[in-house]
């Protein structure tokens, strides 16, 4: 077994670790179980919608926000739950999703969209929690992404790039216009207002 493989597998089975700790003891309301839907179907029509870069990669228009929003105003282990069923959901409704090996559902589909969820791990009292908490979610996918890349994709690397080379600038190219995009749609949102108004409908 290769080091990559090996750091890859190390990086899945601690994630899902630590996310399925938090998600211990959850139970869904009639009122989170329709938000978690609503906020599934806001992200899968975003990451349908991608504008193409020169590297080859897309970069899907703010997909990353619905779920971070949850984790934010609701709460996180809410917005872990529906980034794992959202990451299923994609692999059949995002047309940019491409199937290369069973392994890659775990590395990137159930990674890369529940992460989101840590969005709101350090409170959404305060501006600099919630950036601090966009900052963890933004570098959990990154990784995701990234190793994803490396394994699955190195096929692909760029001559004279080899596949961690390529997999970084693909990602980074990919990943940090939306992180940006998306940390200043949240950041720009009136958030303890929309805190208040989900508290409000429980």
């Amino acid at each position: 077994m290769s080091l990559t493989v090996v750091i890859t597998v190390t990086f899945v089975v601690v994630y899902f670790g630590v996310t399925l700790f938090l998600c211990r003891g959850v139970k869904l309301s009639t009122r989170e179980i329709c938000l978690c839907g609503l906020c599934i179907a806001m992200s899968l029509v975003l990451e349908s919608f991608r504008i193409p870069l020169p590297t080859g990669a897309t970069v899907p228009f703010a997909s990353m926000v619905p779920l971070m929003m949850l984790s934010i105003v609701d709460q996180p282990r809410v917005a872990f739950l529906s980034g794992w069923v959202c990451g299923i959901l994609a692999m059949f409704f995002v047309p940019a999703w491409q199937p290369v090996h069973w392994g890659q559902i775990f590395v990137e589909q159930l990674v890369c969209f529940s992460c989101l969820g840590y969005a709101g791990i350090f409170g959404s009292d305060k501006r600099w929690k919630v950036l601090c908490g966009i900052v963890l979610a933004s570098v959990l996918r990154f990784c995701g992404h990234l190793l994803s890349g490396v394994v699955f994709f190195s096929q692909n690397a760029w001559d004279g790039w080899g596949a961690w080379g390529y997999s970084f600038g693909y990602n980074l190219s990919q990943n940090l216009p939306l992180i940006l995009m998306s940390a200043v749609i949240v950041l720009a949102l009136p958030l303890k207002t929309l805190g208040r108004m989900v508290k409000r409908s429980a």
